[in-house]
């Protein structure tokens, strides 16, 4: 590492005592309180929820995590020192909740995750990971079709059934050197997802006989504290709160400034009737709503349709009206449903991190989001933030 590198480091790490640990003080302790949390380094066991239904559901009890895409090289190449840069940038201001899955980078972000985790004290983060797709080194692997920046030599088998649950999670803790996690998320099993073996309803009746059973099950036995399914499309979500007992789900590409009426109007309802609550990802559209030539994720993304672009366009104009900046405003309005248990962002650099969880503190006048009522580009019924501004 040079000195400009070293002198860089520096200036962030002072930056982020100077300015954002005010705020993540602030911001921790509230999602502390509101968790019923033992103590401000954040229990990981009690953050529990009683439904109407007599169920505990375990949600993670810090608001606002850290999405390992980017860490898994989704996009573009990020180096082992920056990657490993961010995570600490984030942890430093009081990041403790961190998601990823083997599929992100093909088990490389699991591995720089861990290599960060694995020194700290296991009851002080909150971790979850993706099970469904397990991962096999292999000479003729397609690694490189799946992810071209990352340097994993991994192919992948899709395994919905029971024994390849406790595989996955067996997998996972290897490659993250830890002896637990804290949420499993059925991955992937939707009808986006190209790479199927079969149409995702087969799949999908494979995990119903396999995979939820034996998720419940771990629960049960406390090898996990919590299970649901990560999905990018409503179906999957709908089915399973028929079929099953899930604690939280992954709600990708699904509820932002952007797209969000159909959860909000339907998806919200059904999960909040069996007291299933949400991790919110993809807050930003795969940075769509930040300016990316990409809408979402796979191989269509550069396909974006001009509705989105012309809308993108006029969120713009309100945001520059009101003097917001439309990153934050997006990235609070994907947190603010009472069914949000987290926000998880994905960041590839220290600036990325430290800017989000800044985004958090900020606070955004209600003429904002009452003009974007107005203009009919947010649904009436919208919950929109109500974070006031850390205090010293």
């Amino acid at each position: 590492m040079n000195m400009n590198t070293n002198t860089r480091r520096e200036f962030l790490s002072l930056t982020l005592k100077g300015a954002t640990m005010v705020a993540a003080t602030g911001f921790l302790a509230e999602a502390v309180a509101a968790s019923d949390t033992a103590d401000m380094a954040g229990s990981t066991d009690t953050a529990q929820t009683l439904g109407s239904n007599g169920k505990w559901h375990y949600k993670p009890p810090f608001k606002f995590g850290m999405g390992g895409v980017p860490l898994g090289n989704e996009f573009e190449v990020v180096t082992d020192e920056d990657a490993y840069a961010t995570i600490e940038a984030a942890w430093n201001a009081g990041v403790r909740y961190y998601d990823m899955a083997p599929w992100y980078g093909l088990g490389l972000a699991e591995r720089r995750y861990g290599n960060f985790l694995h020194n700290k004290e296991r009851s002080e983060y909150v971790l979850s990971t993706k099970v469904g797709k397990l991962l096999k080194a292999s000479k003729t692997a397609r690694n490189k079709e799946y992810f071209p920046f990352s340097p994993s030599p991994n192919d992948v088998i899709y395994d919905y059934t029971a024994s390849g649950v406790r595989r996955s999670i067996e997998d996972s803790l290897q490659r993250l050197g830890i002896d637990s996690i804290d949420i499993a998320f059925v991955h992937d099993i939707s009808s986006d997802n190209k790479y199927l073996p079969t149409p995702w309803t087969e799949q999908f009746e494979i995990a119903r006989k396999g995979a939820f059973p034996e998720l419940t099950r771990m629960r049960e036995e406390g090898l996990i504290k919590g299970w649901g399914i990560g999905v990018n499309t409503p179906e999957p979500i709908m089915r399973l709160l028929e079929v099953a007992d899930p604690d939280v789900c992954l709600l990708a590409s699904q509820y932002s400034l952007i797209d969000h009426k159909n959860a909000l109007n339907q998806v919200f309802p059904a999960a909040r009737a069996k007291n299933v609550s949400f991790v919110i990802g993809s807050s930003l559209n795969a940075g769509f709503i930040t300016g990316r030539p990409r809408y979402n994720y796979g191989k269509e993304s550069y396909e974006i349709p001009a509705a989105f672009i012309e809308k993108r366009r006029k969120l713009l104009d309100v945001a520059a009206n009101h003097g917001v900046d439309l990153r934050t405003a997006a990235l609070q309005f994907s947190a603010a449903p009472d069914v949000a248990s987290a926000l998880v962002v994905g960041c590839k650099s220290e600036q990325q991190i430290l800017a989000d969880y800044t985004s958090m503190q900020t606070k955004i006048p209600a003429e904002f989001w009452a003009d974007l009522k107005a203009q009919n580009l947010i649904e009436q019924n919208a919950p929109v933030s109500q974070i006031a501004p850390a205090r010293a």
